[in-house]
């Protein structure tokens, strides 16, 4: 008769580690940490003793797991029977202390996300400054895998007056930036570029957020890291939209901080027609605009005006290809194509040539100006100066002339004797 085999060896190794997982996890904090450290002795790889940590964690503190769901535990926090809010939290802020002194060492051991969740629950519990400070340690070094929704970590510092912690963030980019090349890379930093961009766009809404710490967020990115500068324009953007008050000075810093250049034409468009920019800042993106359109159609025009440079007549092949029907046809379509495009180009330049020249109008109506006029009767000229208040003063030009002393208002013409 043919045994049956029992369920155990029915189970696939899949879900064996699963279970021995969960047999794992319903250990006390004690006994996980003996277990936890035997299987570090026998060898196992850094990324396993990770993952096992994270599953642990997220069984018994709702607040690290993906999907913030709390998984009903007997041994939960909450479901304790001496559950008191001073007991809870006591018991939070040991575990997480704990849970912080037995990661791993190595680096993307724990996926950033899971130290981001930590450092949120540590903060909230009020761990040791010591135990933050090795979670942002470990953060600093893999900002790269971070997601938005993870870093925006609310703040809960009396002191702070912004909703999220800016502080924190500036402090996880700074030693992000300051990282050796060799162990950040150059894909890393592009990455986080695009992180910093994102979160000031949503921090940027906060009424309490300080001119300083904007600047100080976006100026902790090199110029490099960024190969466009459409997100931090737009982070600007909502800056001054969400703080009407900031002075033109102000605006002026704001504004340095991109590079007209950088931006793309659906941007540049945009910035050409906000007036919430200094003027200066709007002609320098009209004249980077119109520096690349001009670029852009010289490079195609001369690579369809039919004609060679001498350099190019020397390396050309001397026998070529005859183009098929086919291929002739695509090109043409190709040319036509792009004759349209620069077609645009050229209108739109005209344009934006059009817009400078309003803005350069604009601004200079308010300066002071200077004409000359011819007096009656002795024919001398004056210069005439608009001064303050609307008031205006005459002073003769020639040496031959004396000062011409104008009348007093007669307003005040009892004061004079």
């Amino acid at each position: 008769m043919k045994k049956l085999d029992s369920p155990e060896t029915d189970k696939p190794p899949q879900l064996e580690a699963e279970c021995w997982f969960d047999d794992v996890c319903i250990l006390d904090m004690d006994y996980f940490v003996k277990t936890l450290s035997g299987i570090r002795d026998k060898g196992i790889r850094p990324d396993l003793i990770g993952s096992i940590i994270t599953q642990y964690a997220s069984m018994w503190l709702p607040e690290l797991s993906v999907d913030d769901v709390q998984k009903p535990q007997p041994t939960n926090f909450q479901n304790s029977p001496e559950s008191t809010a001073t007991a809870s939290w006591t018991k939070k802020r040991f575990f997480v202390e704990t849970l912080v002194g037995i990661l791993p060492p190595e680096k993307d051991s724990i996926p950033c996300n899971f130290l981001l969740r930590l450092l949120r629950v540590a903060n909230l519990v009020g761990a040791e400054p010591a135990y933050k400070a090795e979670l942002e340690k470990r953060i600093s070094w893999q900002l790269d895998q971070a997601t938005l929704k993870e870093v925006m970590i609310p703040s809960f510092s009396h002191t702070c007056g912004t909703l999220l912690d800016v502080e924190l963030v500036i402090r996880l980019v700074e030693r992000f930036v300051n990282l050796d090349e060799s162990f950040r890379g150059g894909a890393a930093l592009v990455k986080v570029a695009k992180l910093v961009d994102g979160y000031l766009a949503e921090v940027a809404v906060d009424s309490n957020l300080r001119l300083p710490e904007f600047v100080a967020l976006a100026g902790a990115m090199p110029g490099h890291a960024r190969s466009t500068d459409d997100g931090l324009y737009r982070a600007i953007d909502t800056y001054l939209k969400a703080h009407p008050g900031v002075s033109k000075q102000e605006r002026k810093s704001l504004c340095k901080l991109m590079d007209s250049r950088k931006l793309s034409p659906e941007a540049s468009l945009h910035a050409a027609q906000n007036e919430r920019l200094p003027v200066r800042s709007v002609i320098q993106v009209l004249f980077s605009e119109q520096t690349k359109m001009n670029r852009y159609y010289l490079d195609w025009s001369g690579s369809f005006s039919g004609s060679r440079s001498p350099s190019r007549q020397g390396l050309q092949e001397p026998t070529a290809r005859c183009q098929s029907k086919r291929e002739a046809s695509a090109q043409q379509v190709e040319i036509k194509r792009l004759r349209n495009d620069v077609t645009r180009l050229q209108s739109q330049c005209v344009a934006m040539q059009a817009q400078i020249e309003r803005l350069l109008e604009k601004k200079s109506k308010g300066f002071f100006r200077w004409r000359k006029l011819g007096l009656g009767g002795g024919g001398v000229a004056v210069d005439v100066e608009e001064g303050q208040g609307g008031f205006w003063r005459q002073t003769p030009v020639g040496g031959k002339g004396k000062l011409v002393q104008g009348r007093a208002p007669k307003k005040f013409s009892h004061s004079m004797s």
